[in-house]
């Protein structure tokens, strides 16, 4: 059995997971329609374990953050593990459902669909700066006059996914609360697909604006300090529930029970530390399910809003 190990470039050190009217195209070096394995440690016919991870960040920052995590999880099962992307975090959201893949990094309105619509059980979410919780951020150019999100009505506004917490659901319901929709408050939309694409748009001017995940944010302006220069923020949302980690809830209860307790004893291994690092986490630490009530409130209210634009 063939093997083969992602090599690619990286969108910073601190990198997440922590997730439409145009899109921006995935690298043609990468086909994300494949299950790719990772380099393998295990015996040959041993049943690779099935990772995905959502596309909070372009493929080549999702690879290059996620390699060091995953090959210290296979060393520690002693099992190969298969990198699972997908373009949408739907596309993910289903493999999940399906039974397609064992465990999966997603969004935290991904979590929240997939909670609602089969049960996607919850087993742990990252700690960054001693919480485990995330913002959306409004960024807009540096050089922009915008002072708040009223300032951009008629502007090009980029989304990231349909199923983004930070980066669709939350300006969303900003507009909601001037008494408008996106579809006819912004002059124009599209969707990156992942959020280190959103924030270059804005910085390259393609973009009056966009919303996107804060951990991801304050990872790309550390990496690039001339993010910093080129966008500004000009609003921070309360706290959200992290992106957390989420199994099929029909996946056996010893499965379960060994990822968990690898991913909670991270933090106290060098190695697994430094795969912590990485990707901007200081540990893994479990999670309630209504860590996520106010995700739900912001969707709801959206959902509320347009069935009664339907009626």
């Amino acid at each position: 059995m063939k093997r083969r190990l992602f090599l690619t470039f990286m969108i910073g050190c601190l990198g997440l997971l922590a997730a439409a009217c145009a899109s921006t195209p995935a690298s043609p070096a990468i086909d994300l329609t494949d299950l790719r394995p990772l380099e393998p440690v295990a015996d040959e016919g041993v049943i690779p374990l099935r990772i995905a991870v959502a596309a909070v960040l372009s493929p080549q920052g999702t690879l290059e953050s996620y390699q060091p995590l995953l090959h210290y999880m296979s060393e520690q099962l002693n099992r190969p593990i298969e990198l699972v992307q997908r373009r949408t975090y739907q596309e993910v959201n289903t493999l999940i459902e399906q039974g397609e893949v064992d465990v999966a990094f997603v969004c935290t309105g991904a979590y929240v669909a997939g909670a609602r619509e089969f049960g996607m059980e919850l087993l742990a979410a990252p700690q960054v700066n001693g919480e485990a919780v995330y913002y959306s951020y409004l960024i807009v150019p540096a050089s922009s006059p915008v002072e708040d999100l009223a300032d951009l009505r008629g502007a090009t506004f980029a989304f990231t996914d349909p199923m983004s917490m930070t980066g669709y659901y939350y300006p969303s319901y900003l507009v909601h609360q001037l008494g408008d929709e996106p579809q006819t408050f912004f002059g124009r939309t599209f969707f990156t697909y992942s959020h280190d694409k959103a924030i270059s748009a804005v910085a390259q001017g393609v973009a009056d604006g966009a919303a996107v995940d804060s951990l991801v944010y304050d990872a790309a302006i550390l990496q690039d300090p001339d993010l910093a220069l080129q966008t500004r923020i000009i609003h921070r949302s309360d706290p959200f529930g992290i992106p957390p980690v989420v199994v099929n809830p029909d996946t056996r209860p010893q499965i379960k029970a060994e990822i968990q307790s690898l991913l909670l004893d991270l933090a106290n291994t060098p190695d697994g530390l430094a795969a912590l690092q990485i990707l901007g986490f200081e540990r893994f630490v479990t999670i309630q399910d209504s860590d996520y009530d106010t995700v739900r409130r912001v969707i709801s209210s959206l959902e509320v809003t347009q069935t009664e634009e339907i009626q």
